[in-house]
């Protein structure tokens, strides 16, 4: 699930999104089902269930190569967000130690004198030279790499075109959010990182709100579910949980990539479930009752306000460090860059690098944070859908692209979500409670 996007807006206007809002997982050739071996329990009675065995029985179900090629996915992920980092630091200065910013922004000047649409030209450029900079990465992260591991769906055609739109989008969100900024910033030059925090903090809002409703349909097609018999039931277990959802929609992610997903999102009478087709293709009744039940659990949960609560603090610090280090770096090497001041668009560029200092640092603390929320998720779905065979077989899909069984220390890192051996192992330890506490729930036998 997209919990908070454009918590950063300045590395968000730098960065636009390539196409999908998700990436696509790596290669497993899936287990088919007529020869996978399933997990089988033991025999009944709840001292003869040990969900630690079940735990290792389903992941055993994954050949040594399958689990080589997942973890050698997840694990070069971990490489590719110290290099994007690196990256666009690089970028950066480079713009500023070689005058580029500065020229920028008086070519600019020359233009107009309107300091709003200088701050919204500077922006517009900024972007565009950060994604033609960053292009080659981009090209390798989000197809070659893609098509490496064989998951990926798209002609290079259809890649180019998701990646164009999301860079159109970056270009009118981005740039209204730093024109806005900039403009704070020019107004407020004490209390700036107050005011700064509070801009960013509604453009982020804002965009996680609408990103599943108005922006998601930009990449992929909405349709109305086509099987009934899944929609009632779906809509049953929405109802059940205090959801007021009318209709399920179903997504054409296959025309990009295998991967399952799904969401429950909107504000303000905007409401929808949605499904990937990929989920209908490939999962069973029990796979697809687990994942929505999953998403419910989001949704009943609070977990986007309570998510845009924590982005909040945040942000707030975030800006907080800005101005502590903004001023230091500019008492170094304003001079030579002729930054003029926080307000001037050509500082720009070290705004979007301190950022990406900052929630680079950050990593681990954003990825508890939501590893967590996603935890409570799925708990909620097992305590709705009742599947816990679903919850474990959809950990091994998710497995295809998410390393299985890290070390306690990698998942606090790296996991934005639990590892597959944790979420299987919460769905045996909750069948096991379940069987201990039927024989206490059967009605007594009449006389």
């Amino acid at each position: 699930m997209v919990l908070v996007l454009g918590s950063a807006l300045l590395v968000l206007a730098a960065n636009p999104p390539a196409g999908t809002s998700e990436p696509a997982p790596a290669n497993l050739e899936p287990l088919s089902e007529q020869t996978q071996p399933t997990a089988q329990p033991a025999p009944a009675g709840p001292k003869a269930f040990d969900p630690e065995a079940e735990t290792e029985a389903y992941l055993a179900r994954l050949t040594p190569e399958q689990r080589r090629r997942s973890d050698a996915y997840f694990e070069g992920g971990y490489w590719l967000q110290l290099w994007d980092f690196l990256l666009n630091v690089g970028i950066a200065g480079l713009l500023l130690a070689t005058g580029l910013s500065a020229a920028l922004r008086d070519r600019i000047e020359r233009w107009t004198g309107r300091f709003w649409l200088q701050a919204l030209l500077y922006s517009l450029v900024y972007i565009l030279v950060s994604a033609l900079l960053t292009f080659p990465m981009t090209l390798y992260e989000g197809f070659f790499r893609e098509h490496q591991y064989g998951m990926s769906n798209m002609t290079f055609a259809a890649w180019m075109k998701d990646a164009s739109i999301g860079l159109g989008v970056g270009l009118v969100l981005g740039g209204t959010a730093l024109t806005v900024l900039y403009g704070v910033l020019r107004r407020t030059p004490r209390t700036w990182w107050l005011w700064g925090s509070a801009v960013g903090l509604v453009f982020s809002t804002l965009l996680t709100l609408i990103y599943p409703v108005f922006i998601a349909p930009l990449f992929n097609q909405f349709t109305p579910l086509h099987d009934a018999a899944l929609r009632d039931d779906i809509l049953s277990l929405a109802r059940a949980n205090g959801i007021p959802a009318t209709d399920v929609y179903q997504v054409d992610a296959s025309r990009q990539t295998k991967r399952v997903s799904a969401n429950v999102s909107g504000f303000l009478g905007t409401l929808r479930i949605s499904l990937n087709d990929n989920l209908l293709n490939r999962c069973s009744r029990a796979e697809i009752r687990e994942v929505m039940g999953h998403e419910m659990g989001h949704y009943a949960l609070h977990h986007v306000y309570e998510g845009i609560l924590f982005f909040a603090v945040v942000i707030v610090a975030g800006f907080a460090f800005l101005r502590w280090s903004f001023d230091r770096v500019l008492r170094g090497f304003g001079r030579s860059w002729r930054i003029r001041g926080v307000a001037d668009p050509a500082g720009m560029p070290l705004l979007s690098a301190l950022l990406a200092v900052y929630f680079f640092v950050l990593t681990p603390v954003i990825n508890t944070q939501t590893r967590v929320d996603e935890a409570e998720a799925d708990l909620f779905a097992l305590n709705a859908a009742r599947e816990p065979e679903g919850a474990a077989e959809i950990a091994l899909k998710l497995g295809e692209y998410r390393k299985l069984a890290p070390g306690p220390l990698e998942e606090a890192i790296f996991f934005d979500h639990p590892s597959g051996r944790s979420r299987i192992r919460m769905a045996m330890r909750w069948k096991a409670e379940q069987m201990r506490e039927a024989p206490r729930s059967a009605p007594n036998p009449a006389p």
